[in-house]
């Protein structure tokens, strides 16, 4: 077994053994943690079909502007979201059988504009070394500081920036400048990358060559006008939570609404997915009533988790 695979991210056997894992009885865990590709293809089937309805209003609101423009944030936070199926992918949980999380996982990356077979090698590394300043990857880029780093973090800035960049390096063989990606994987990272870059090319020449602006209106647009929006629900997962391995208080869980939770496949609950990756996202809700009583941060809703971080982050310019 391959170093790679002897540490997958759905395993519980390493992270029982880290602050705040052991709150629940292993067989309780065992319980919530039976994966279904009807629960998962059900799920998939309602997020495209959210994505379908809101790419009609589009269609209706077309041309007025004053219409136009909340359709499209609409529609593009049905996009955004694509996130959500592909990050249960990574975890293998989003179905029973791995080629439907391969495959899946893949194709919502590339709606949202990730790469699922990177993604699932940085992310490993976020799961093991959570709030780890020297190596959890999501720790790597600047943190935002104050008001203005806040703004500049959810506005999609540095998404956008970051990606095209990312995926370029990726295809270009760029993979070994990551201590994430092992060597046994860094050949399968590039030709991923490559087809990816490879079918964003293929439709941007369709389109030129077609005139057609279908590809603009309907998904690249939205998605720009709505990455903010998916920014607002990522930030607030640890920003302000603590800096050490202990999943009781380095992890915010959100007590979202149903339509949010729906498009997220239950990632608010997300200091529970934090304790038990293996759990998949249609128990979630289950582990939380077994949880929530041991979790330090619960924010009642969206709004009010990034007040939160935005006081944290005003306290820490004025500690600084």
């Amino acid at each position: 077994m391959s170093s790679e695979l002897s540490h997958d991210i759905t395993d519980n056997t390493e992270i029982l053994g880290l602050p705040g894992r052991q709150v629940l009885d292993i067989a309780i865990v065992r319980s919530l943690s039976q994966r279904s590709d009807v629960r998962g293809m059900l799920r998939i089937a309602g997020h495209f079909a959210a994505m379908l309805a809101t790419g009609c209003l589009i269609w209706f609101a077309m041309p007025s502007w004053a219409l136009l423009i909340p359709a499209m944030l609409v529609h593009g936070f049905t996009i955004v979201t694509m996130f959500a199926p592909m990050h249960e992918c990574v975890h293998k949980t989003a179905f029973k059988s791995p080629w439907l999380n391969d495959t899946i996982g893949w194709i919502a990356g590339a709606l949202c504009f990730y790469n699922f077979t990177y993604y699932r090698r940085y992310h490993t590394w976020h799961h093991r070394y959570t709030q780890d300043e020297e190596r959890d990857p999501e720790l790597a880029d600047p943190r935002p500081v104050g008001l203005l780093g806040y703004v500049t973090n959810i506005s999609g800035l540095w998404f956008w920036i970051n990606k095209p960049r990312e995926l370029l390096q990726l295809s270009f063989g760029g993979a070994a400048r990551y201590a994430f990606i092992p060597s046994q994987s860094r050949n399968l990272v590039a030709w991923s990358a490559r087809a990816q870059l490879a079918l964003y090319l293929s439709l941007a020449i369709a389109s030129v060559a077609t005139r057609s602006t279908v590809v603009l209106w309907y998904w690249f647009v939205p998605a720009l006008l709505a990455q903010p929006l998916l920014r607002a629900l990522l930030i607030v997962e640890h920003t302000g939570c603590s800096m050490d391995s202990n999943g009781l208080t380095n992890t915010r869980t959100t007590l979202a609404s149903w339509p949010v939770r729906f498009l997220m496949w239950n990632m608010p609950f997300h200091a529970e997915h934090h304790l038990y990756p293996s759990i998949p996202f249609h128990c979630l809700p289950r582990a939380h009533r077994e949880l929530k009583q041991n979790l330090t941060h619960i924010a009642p809703s969206y709004p009010a988790a990034n007040r939160q971080v935005i006081q944290t982050l005003r306290e820490t310019v004025v500690a600084d």
